[in-house]
């Protein structure tokens, strides 16, 4: 049986998925896409995982997608019918971008080393991203005449705005972690021996902490993007509507009162 893609374990309430092909700089191929959706989905499912860690194997994160795939790869052959690459983001980068970014609990990207193209921006989908100083984050795409996608148009402008979203995706120059922390691309930079322990000490932090208000707070955002001021603050009215109702904002109050930490469960 040959080894998983997706290697999967799990610590307390932190459930971490590693990409598994380092021979391959964990590019993704059909099977992976497949593989990772899966593991998310079983995350989802499972009540005891409250955060997921989504990191990768040997020297990589993740470099982008394989084009050895034959559903990417051109045709050489004169005469040949061109691949659909349209159609493989709408069969597999969209699905995987979008339950990444609906996830019910939170997400971190552990970034190993280097990202690039669809790595890249898989990446900066997770909710807070820690970098090892020695990654790095690539917009490959203008390379082989390909505008960013899992989600890079959306993404990169509203991290970094335009100027430097223009910047990285129309030169796709190497952009160390350093400079990425920098910029306001990533959470953290830290040192490369640290990067592990150190999203696992952020992921068992977020898990403690009440996960519906998490995943409110990122959505809100998210949607505040399209808002006005007025809007804003009605979505905000509404949230705290349903999140004043729940056992996590009582048990908060309870603790906070009584001088004690507090014990979460709600998801």
């Amino acid at each position: 049986m040959s080894e998983p893609l997706v290697l999967v374990t799990q610590s307390g309430a932190v459930q971490t998925l590693a990409l598994n092909r380092p021979a391959a700089l964990n590019s993704f191929t059909a099977e992976l896409h497949a593989q990772l959706l899966a593991a998310l989905e079983a995350a989802v499912a499972n009540p005891e995982v409250r955060c997921v860690v989504l990191t990768g194997t040997g020297r990589a994160f993740c470099a982008g997608q394989d084009l050895a795939d034959p559903a990417v790869a051109p045709d050489l052959t004169p005469g040949a019918a061109s691949k659909d690459l349209g159609g493989v983001i709408e069969k597999l980068y969209g699905p995987l971008c979008l339950r990444i970014r609906s996830m019910p609990i939170p997400v971190v990207a552990a970034v190993n080393g280097v990202a690039a193209g669809a790595g890249a921006n898989l990446a900066l989908s997770c909710d807070l991203v820690l970098a090892a100083r020695s990654a790095s984050f690539i917009q490959a795409f203008t390379k082989i005449g390909l505008v960013p996608d899992t989600g890079g148009t959306w993404l990169l402008p509203r991290l970094v705005g335009r100027a430097q979203a223009l910047g990285l995706a129309l030169l796709g120059d190497k952009l160390p972690a350093a400079d990425a922390e920098r910029l306001g691309l990533i959470w953290r930079c830290v040192d490369d021996a640290a990067l592990q322990d150190e999203a696992q000490a952020l992921a068992q932090r977020l898990a403690a902490m009440p996960v519906k208000a998490l995943v409110a707070t990122r959505n809100a955002m998210d949607a505040a993007a399209q808002m006005d001021y007025g809007q804003a603050l009605a979505q905000e009215a509404t949230l705290q509507r349903t999140l004043g109702a729940s056992a996590d904002y009582r048990e908060g109050v309870e603790a906070f009162i009584g001088k004690r930490a507090p014990v979460f469960k709600d998801r």
